[in-house]
């Protein structure tokens, strides 16, 4: 009897790490199947897009379409640009959320609940609902055209960001705080040489959102820069056409590998500290 209950544990056990490798293969699958669509993609001439029956591999790989996106547009200059606004804008705001965050979680004075319980609310506020105002504001202040919009936005911190990094500092012992306290340091010495030292899984989650946040957005920038000086998302979208006007797609495929990799490279190198941060950041309220 024992044994065909263990038996029956061992087969259920089995079963059921079965199904969990499939559910994960199956998923891996359906997520990988759009970007190895996305590179055969773009290595093939326009007309195989649309063939009928399908092509599935390229008749003849267009290795040259890479080539194309630089020759075609300052690829390179619009990438730095929107690389060094991403860089300085996340660097920005993952500071400021940061100090608010670690002001929230170490320090309780009359009214911080409440003025967390309003952080908290602004999470359910869409970006989208704010644009036109926000528009109108930098619009009187003479700052559209620049990129003071996304410079003085990172000023102000992240709502959800200062959820995530005051949730992380949490989870910090008072002793520890204490001890530094006892040896002279201050509120803003702590937080520079104790706290951020420590926080470097939250760190790398927040820089990658708020990097990925300016890397890929493209309403903004349509908004608010013309086409001398716009980002990266919308000369992906408006940069590749022939004399017609017509949009060249193979190009264009070629340009969205170039878009995508960097990120991806990151994110396969941060992951552990990304997923950690996600993680930990919810452990205590």
């Amino acid at each position: 009897m024992n044994l065909s209950l263990q038996m029956r544990g061992l087969i259920q056990k089995r079963m059921n790490r079965f199904l969990g490798y499939f559910v994960l293969i199956l998923v891996t699958v359906l997520i990988t199947i759009p970007i190895a669509a996305l590179v055969i993609g773009s290595l093939k001439k326009d007309p195989d897009l649309i063939a009928y029956p399908i092509v599935i591999l390229p008749i003849k790989w267009m290795w040259t379409n890479y080539i194309s996106v630089f020759l075609m547009t300052p690829f390179l200059k619009v990438m730095s640009r929107t690389f060094f606004l991403a860089l300085g804008t996340s660097t920005l705001v993952t500071f400021v959320s940061a100090m608010v965050g670690f002001a929230f979680a170490r320090y309780r004075v009359p009214g911080s609940g409440q003025l967390f319980t309003i952080i908290i609310a602004l999470l359910i506020v869409p970006g989208i609902v704010t644009l036109i105002p926000q528009f109108l504001v930098y619009a009187r202040l003479k700052l559209t055209n620049t990129y003071w919009p996304w410079i003085l936005g990172a000023a102000g911190g992240s709502p959800y960001f200062i959820f995530l990094f005051r949730q992380f500092f949490l989870t910090f012992p008072k002793e520890l705080e204490e001890a530094a306290e006892v040896d002279g340091c201050g509120a803003f010495r702590i937080f520079l040489q104790i706290f951020m030292p420590n926080a470097k899984p939250v760190i790398a989650t927040v820089m990658f959102f708020a990097f990925l946040g300016v890397w890929g957005d493209y309403l903004t920038p349509l908004i608010y820069l013309n086409d001398n000086n716009t980002l990266l998302g919308v000369k992906m979208a408006t940069g590749f056409k022939n004399p017609n006007g017509i949009t060249l797609t193979t190009i264009s495929l070629a340009a969205n590998v170039y878009y995508i990799l960097p990120m991806m490279i990151v994110f396969f190198i941060a992951q552990k500290n990304i997923l950690k941060g996600v993680i930990t950041s919810g452990l205590k309220g």
